[in-house]
């Protein structure tokens, strides 16, 4: 196999070439978070490194292939199994809409024109400009989000606020029951 031949008299071989390749992947990878070119740098790396050790020969070059399959297979199965990005995809949002109900803790001071929050499970990056309904809401403070507004700016309302709006329903759902049976009773008496 003829080395390319490149500018000032350097010669590259295949082995060389796929060296270079896989590393520079993999460094874009270091550089992009994210972007998955660490599978493919892996598979060109290991390539290059069997065909430094066993030459770049027909026998060479098939082993190169089979190289960068399996290196390619092994470093993709470890890339899902370990999820070096966190939550095996399962804390990703797929759209604005699946933030509804998402809870979290108000990293700023959140009023009626912005604020920040952090949100449980908001994805990759889970901090997210925020307003509040009416009010103010303290940095530290537990938030729902109400309204996932379509961008990147969701409507929230502390936490013990809900759950008291909740426990109202509730208990107003009980007292309704309790009164039908109440009433149920007086007319069959």
């Amino acid at each position: 196999m003829v080395p390319l031949q490149l500018p000032l008299g350097l010669e590259l071989s295949l082995p060389v070439l796929l060296l270079l390749a896989g590393t520079g992947l993999i460094v874009a990878e270091a550089l992009a978070p994210g972007a998955h070119f660490i599978v493919v740098g892996i598979a060109l790396l290991v390539a290059g490194l069997v065909g430094l050790v066993v030459g770049a020969g027909a026998f060479g070059i098939f082993l190169m292939m089979l190289a960068v399959l399996l290196a390619g297979g092994l470093s993709l199965y470890g890339y899902r199994e370990f999820d070096f990005y966190g939550g095996k995809g399962r804390q990703q949002t797929s759209d604005s809409a699946a933030l509804r109900g998402k809870t979290g803790r108000a990293t700023e001071r959140v009023t009626t024109s912005g604020g920040e929050v952090k949100l449980d499970g908001g994805g990759f990056n889970p901090f997210y400009a925020a307003r509040s309904m009416e009010g103010e809401i303290p940095e530290g403070t537990e938030v729902m989000v109400i309204d996932p507004g379509g961008g990147n700016v969701v409507v929230v309302e502390p936490l013990s606020a809900i759950e008291d709006a909740i426990d109202r329903e509730l208990a107003e759902g009980r007292r309704a029951e309790r009164d039908r049976d109440r009433d149920g009773e007086t007319e069959s008496a």
